[in-house]
């Protein structure tokens, strides 16, 4: 068997998850239920304040059952942080929905991501982080990500995919506190703001972002 995060994510008993289900997806297609989505995002093992991951409490979010998900395989990737072109980072790891013996699963599985990935993108939230205080800060774009291991032209591509997706990032961050005083008149600018303010304590609110409302922040 593939080995785990390392640390491991380790199981814990259900009073002690840290993510459980969060929203219902509409019929897929051939199917009569109603798929429940399970949690996406999972804190960084040895960050202060992560706690043990329960994936019992977890559901498929193929066919919706419970008690039937074991662990697969460990999921990397490029490490954008990395001088070296082989640089590799675990991103997270595949959950497999066990239909063995009287397990009674779908047979598929599903990936469980590190709270600092973005799935789909190379770009780390840590790193998107410093890049957006570096603009908040009155910096260009082109100034701000000097430092990033990007091209300007990729970073450009992700300053409008935020844009586009700044009524659902908003939505959610009402949920948990209201938006502060609009003092910048840049829309993605008080959204960055309204991060600070929503997750105060955090080094990175991206990535509270997503352990939070168990989506990905950049869609």
């Amino acid at each position: 068997m593939p080995a785990l995060l390392s640390p491991p994510l380790k199981r814990v008993p259900p009073s002690g998850s840290a993510v459980t289900k969060i929203w219902t997806k509409s019929l897929l297609p051939g199917s009569k239920r109603t798929h429940v989505v399970t949690a996406a995002f999972c804190p960084q093992p040895g960050c202060a304040g992560a706690t043990g991951f329960c994936l019992k409490t977890q559901c498929c979010p193929r066919c919706g059952k419970s008690q039937t998900l074991n662990w697969h395989s460990v999921l990397h990737g490029n490490d954008p942080s990395s001088q070296h072109q082989d640089g590799e980072w675990t991103r997270g790891q595949r959950v497999f929905c066990s239909n063995r013996g009287r397990r009674g699963g779908c047979g598929h599985t599903f990936a469980i991501y590190v709270a600092d990935v973005f799935p789909r993108h190379t770009v780390s939230a840590t790193l998107l982080w410093k890049l957006l205080l570096g603009w908040l800060a009155g910096s260009s774009l082109k100034a701000a990500a000097q430092a990033l291991p990007f091209a300007l032209e990729t970073l450009y591509h992700l300053r409008q995919r935020l844009r586009r997706r700044l009524d659902e990032l908003r939505r959610h961050l009402c949920q948990r506190q209201p938006a502060p005083t609009n003092s910048q008149s840049d829309p993605l600018a008080h959204t960055v703001e309204h991060l600070q303010s929503a997750f105060p304590e955090s080094v990175c609110p991206l990535s509270e972002f997503q352990l939070a409302f168990q989506c990905p922040f950049l869609g």
